[in-house]
């Protein structure tokens, strides 16, 4: 009889048969759990091609960020064994550099499909035998649950001498002809421990089903991180210490002191083993698979064709997804050896790449930084410089950007962030990486190679153990540069990755020095949005200049797509020569291809966000900004003369007030906020 907390296995197939509990393979729970409702699947356009995106993976505080090629691989991978495929022969291995997200990928994977698992409808069950005690043969052992995780109905496909008998038994608890044709598609045997019990107990009952469910128990599969059931993870590790059992268990000393038959398979502890543990429907994570030895690769080659472990003759069917991860070197160094190629031909490789839109980088660079509350070493609470995550997201994502004769890295950043990049167009940034990725050096592909996260977190460690840092209580913008130039020099061991990663540095220096303009307008100006909105009427009076009903007065009424509201702006052509003038742009030939590219832009940008803004665009900005600068300041010199010096009462109140802006309106501390105007007066960075 069941427990009042557990069910009987009639009691257990009826609730599938009825839909209250589901049995499936791991391939289609993950399956579901991905794609069960078609509203959590959007089309994405990355790099210029149209893909998909799972809500799944972008939920909750530390969720995946891009990696849209790699999620879209493996949802497809998984689909694919779920719906009988090849796949479900074969372990999904993620390739690439360390630090570019391959283990955060398959934690996130395992960390959804437990708390996917937990909800009652999905909840996996196993079985027990009990009362052993009855039967004889096994000492003080008095109950077996199933080593391998095996699921009720399994055992309810297995209960009775043949399959005739088996089917009918499902049938007559309510299981229609296509219910069962369902279930059979997911048939397995039963291990060899669970299988030499179950006929123990047929003998002892001989053969009364009613008196052998007095020795069967249903109870559900433990889902612990910790403990490794349902998803579980196996490290490689060194040729002496690693060895077959951390994966497949071994016989137990402890359990023969019981037995007394020593021919009876549940003398063999598989739970000992990383794989019985996740055989139930779950996930096994083997990270750094190509590091281990060569018997081990052996193992994993059987486990992932034949999906059994195999101890001595004895097999026990599992139900698991094999994910695995290799950085280039070691995978690199495995295909060199030539002697475990088979093994190769049993993966669906998906070769990682780093992140390169700039944009997302933010948010892994937020990661990095940490959400908890930062404070000195004396106690005080440490400011971040509101500079300081583009800064470095700039330039981690910079280093990613390989070399082209098409597009310089600049360029090649934005594009991939879906930005503006002057005339250069997302068409020939697709170009690029497919020119990258037909080369069969994986490392020369696009996003291979660049600063990883962990050389980010280093630069982090170095700006905040700084004493500028500790005595200023503030993680100011500028001296993140410094502080990423010592890792690659200390962590970076290829010269010529070196070389152009300090090259990169230097763009991204500039990039800051842009920023860092557009903070100083917006002070001097007294408001967070000026540069902004002065760049948005310079657009404005291009497309205006065009219009049919622009007045003598040059006066152009027009309807904001971001209020919905008219408004009026009166077109100055000194202003837009001006702006153009700062561009570089000198024939009206020039002038005129502009001012149609950026019109161009605005119609395309518009209609997916009425609150685009042009603030991606770099040269409009700093365009925009060194005339605002220069001209609303002419009597002054310039704005840099009149902050260097400040030995006059109008110099010292308008330095004052941009501080108090910047610290007031701006997010800024009195210590970055001082070090950014001193900056700004320097020459440093400028281009």
């Amino acid at each position: 009889m069941a427990t009042k907390n557990n069910l009987s296995l009639e009691q257990h197939v009826k609730s599938v048969i009825k839909g209250e509990k589901v049995f499936e393979n791991v391939f289609q729970s993950i399956t579901r759990m991905i794609l069960g409702q078609p509203d959590q699947i959007q089309k994405v356009n990355v790099n210029g091609k149209s893909t998909y995106d799972f809500k799944v993976f972008r939920e909750g505080r530390r969720h995946l960020v891009g990696m849209y090629d790699e999620i879209n691989s493996f949802v497809s991978f998984v689909k694919d064994a779920s719906e009988g495929g090849s796949s479900k022969e074969m372990a999904f291995v993620l390739i690439g550099e360390p630090g570019n997200g391959k283990t955060f990928f398959v934690d996130y994977l395992n960390k959804i499909y437990r708390q996917f698992i937990a909800e009652p409808l999905n909840m996996r069950y196993t079985f027990k035998f009990k009362n052993l005690d009855q039967i004889g043969g096994y000492g003080k052992i008095l109950e077996a649950e199933s080593q391998t995780y095996e699921d009720p109905m399994v055992l309810a496909m297995n209960l009775f001498e043949n399959e005739t008998e088996n089917q009918n038994f499902i049938a007559k608890l309510g299981a229609k002809d296509t219910q069962l044709a369902k279930f059979y598609d997911n048939y397995r045997p039963l291990g060899a421990s669970t299988d030499y019990m179950l006929q123990q107990i047929k003998s002892f009952c001989g053969g009364d089903y009613k008196k052998m469910m007095d020795f069967i128990e249903i109870i559900p599969i433990p889902i612990s991180e910790t403990r490794g059931t349902l998803t579980g993870k196996y490290a490689a590790k060194d040729k002496i210490t690693s060895s077959a059992v951390d994966l497949l268990g071994e016989e137990s000393i402890t359990r023969l002191l019981h037995i007394s038959d020593t021919n009876n398979p549940y003398r063999f502890d598989l739970r000992r083993g990383a794989l019985a543990r996740v055989a139930g429907g779950g996930i096994h994570f083997a990270d750094e698979i190509f590091k281990n030895k060569k018997d081990l690769i052996q193992i994993y080659l059987g486990v992932i064709q034949n999906r059994t472990i195999d101890l001595e003759g004895f097999k026990w069917p599992l139900d698991t997804l094999i994910i695995a991860t290799s950085n280039n070197a070691e995978f690199g160094r495995f295909l060199d050896e030539r002697e475990e190629a088979p093994i190769v031909d049993r993966c669906r490789l998906s070769y990682m790449s780093h992140n390169t839109d700039y944009n997302l980088q933010k948010t892994l660079t937020e990661y990095a930084i940490g959400s908890n509350e930062k404070t000195v070493f004396s106690g005080q609470k440490l400011h971040i410089d509101p500079n300081l995550n583009y800064a470095i997201s700039s330039a981690v994502t910079l280093s990613r950007m390989p070399k082209s004769d098409k597009l310089t890295p600049i360029e090649m950043m934005k594009l991939s962030a879906g930005e503006v990049a002057g005339e250069k167009s997302i068409k020939t940034l697709s170009e690029v990486i497919n020119e990258l990725n037909r080369d069969p050096d994986i490392t020369k592909r696009f996003g291979q190679k660049g600063l990883g996260h962990r050389n980010l977190g280093r630069s982090l460690q170095v700006l905040l153990e700084q004493s500028e840092t500790q005595e200023g209580e503030c993680m100011y913008a500028g001296d993140v540069f410094p502080a990423l130039e010592s890792v690659i020099l200390d962590y970076v061991q290829d010269n010529n990755d070196r070389v152009k990663y300090l090259e990169d540095l230097k763009l991204a220096k500039s990039l800051h020095r842009k920023n860092v303009m557009k903070t100083i307008f917006n002070a001097y100006m007294d408001e967070p949005e000026a540069i902004e909105k002065d760049v948005l009427s310079y657009v404005n009076m291009i497309i205006g200049m065009d219009a049919k009903n622009i007045g003598a007065d040059k006066i152009w009424t027009y309807k904001d797509p971001q209020t919905n509201k008219l408004v009026a702006i009166k077109i100055d052509e000194t202003y837009i020569d001006s702006v153009e003038g700062r561009l570089g742009l000198k024939t009206n030939e020039q002038k005129q291809s502009f001012r149609t590219t950026i019109s161009k832009i605005y119609g395309q940008k518009i209609m997916q966000d009425s609150n685009y803004n042009f603030m991606d665009n770099n040269d409009l900005v700093k365009a925009v900004t060194d005339v605002r600068l220069k001209s609303d300041i002419a009597g002054a010199g310039s704005l840099v003369g009149a902050l260097s010096n400040r030995t006059n009462e109008d110099n010292q109140k308008l330095y004052n007030r941009m501080i108090n802006t910047m610290i007031d309106k701006l997010g800024y501390c009195k210590t970055c906020a001082t070090k950014t105007v001193e900056y700004f007066c320097t020459q440093d960075d400028a281009s």
